[in-house]
């Protein structure tokens, strides 16, 4: 059995019994105080901490071998500009989609609001300025100990680009950053063996908390993103990858679900790095030098799923206070949601941080965001997950483009299976 049948019949498995405990066990104090908020949450909170602790050491090896491996900084901002254009192309792409199914859908329309809807305060967005500003770390040690993404990976680029300028040095570091590399991608494999029954804690506590019942006042609201999210993943993601680079669609969608499944389960674009990196350089065959470079790179600015959201949140919200926004409210909409999806880049609450200035900027009531609260955490899930899709699908027309994808591994449907752990063991007595 591969590790992703493995870690899919344990998250269907934690889903079907978080759901279970919420229909049938939301008021027994014992399942919840020692499962659902006992054993579930322990474990779900271990594996998720277990990811997060190998980002930023994976993150900060992975690119000083990626930028040094590049060798010339001319083709490391010619890379960078590309993913960079890549990226937000396919926000502007995902909004659009989703604004336009959600005009033909119509949700929100008929909607009773009732005074229990809840309360919401929008959380105050940094000015652009800041965040460009917060770019460079005051303290370098600081930005690590926090796991601040954007000033680690503006510290890494600037440091690799220097070993590059200082000749022989550099080289004798950068061989150290490439074994202390392969130390940290093995580290990724043993945590991948325990993946399955921390995706199992993960589902099982969210479905026991949240329910799948919730879903049904807003069914028509959750229904659009959904379609639109996976319109998104296989239909305009996987159309750029096929016209940008001439790779299968269909191979690379298969190769991806391990990283969509870890995705889907932590809810974290940033939990998922380590993942996506072994996936893009060992199952895609992106070498590592353009994989390091982009793939933490999309975990910061790539919202895609955010967008997605966005796009429908505004079209619901303007169904249900009776707004009608018109064309250049549309368009409003998408600018706002491309310019917001840089400007807020790494900023905790990110996404509702970005809903609060398009709601602003069009003159919707802010409040409104409380509606949809309740099934946000479900839909964030999914939310990831397309995320991620897209930061591998970039990296992979990336590499092509520069011609650093290995097809031969990107067509074997074995490449980078995750292996059997042999610990290693003293040799046999010869006497």
């Amino acid at each position: 059995m591969t590790m992703t049948t493995k870690i899919l019949i344990w998250m269907v498995a934690g889903l079907v019994l978080g759901s279970l405990t919420n229909a049938f066990a939301s008021d027994v104090a014992f399942i919840q105080d020692y499962f659902v908020n006992g054993l579930f949450h322990v474990v779900g909170a271990m594996f998720i901490t277990g990811l997060k602790m190998l980002v930023v050491p994976l993150v900060t090896f992975s690119l000083i071998c990626g930028v040094y491996g590049i060798g010339d900084i001319a083709k490391l901002g010619r890379v960078g500009i590309k993913a960079f254009g890549l990226f937000i192309l396919t926000t502007a792409l995902a909004i659009t989609l989703a604004i336009t199914v959600a005009s033909i859908v119509g949700p929100g329309e008929g909607f009773e609001l009732t005074g229990d809807q809840g309360e919401f305060t929008a959380p105050v967005a940094p000015p652009l300025t800041q965040v460009i500003i917060d770019l460079v770390p005051g303290n370098p040690v600081a930005a690590y100990a926090e796991g601040n993404m954007l000033q680690i990976i503006f510290f890494t680029i600037l440091f690799a680009v220097c070993m590059l300028m200082v000749g022989e040095p550099g080289r004798k570091v950068a061989e150290g950053a490439e074994r202390l590399n392969q130390i940290m991608m093995q580290v990724v494999t043993v945590v991948m063996h325990v993946a399955p029954y921390g995706v199992f804690a993960l589902m099982a506590k969210t479905f026991a908390l949240q329910g799948l019942g919730l879903i049904t006042p807003m069914i028509a609201y959750f229904g659009t993103v959904v379609v639109v999210l996976l319109l998104h993943a296989t239909g305009t993601l996987m159309t750029l990858l096929k016209l940008l680079s001439g790779v299968s669609p269909v191979m690379f969608l298969r190769k991806m679900r391990t990283v969509q499944i870890f995705a889907f389960s932590t809810s974290s674009s940033n939990a998922t790095i380590p993942v996506n990196l072994r996936t893009t350089e060992r199952r895609l065959g992106v070498d590592n030098p353009t994989a390091s470079f982009i793939v933490p790179f999309g975990a910061t600015i790539n919202m895609d799923g955010t967008a997605i959201m966005q796009g429908v949140a505004t079209i619901f919200i303007a169904n249900v206070y009776g707004i009608a926004l018109g064309l250049s409210g549309y368009l409003t909409v998408i600018g706002m949601a491309v310019l917001a999806s840089i400007g807020t880049a790494g900023v905790p609450g990110v996404g509702l941080i970005m809903l609060a200035m398009v709601f602003n900027q069009v003159g919707l009531p802010v409040e409104g965001i409380a509606l949809i609260m309740g099934v946000d955490r479900l839909l964030d899930m999914m939310r990831t997950a397309v995320n991620v899709t897209g930061d591998a699908a970039i990296t992979t027309i990336v590499a092509k483009s520069e011609g650093s994808l290995n097809e031969a591994i990107f067509d074997d449907p074995e490449a980078g299976i995750v292996e059997e752990i042999h610990l290693p063991h003293a040799a046999a007595d010869s006497t």
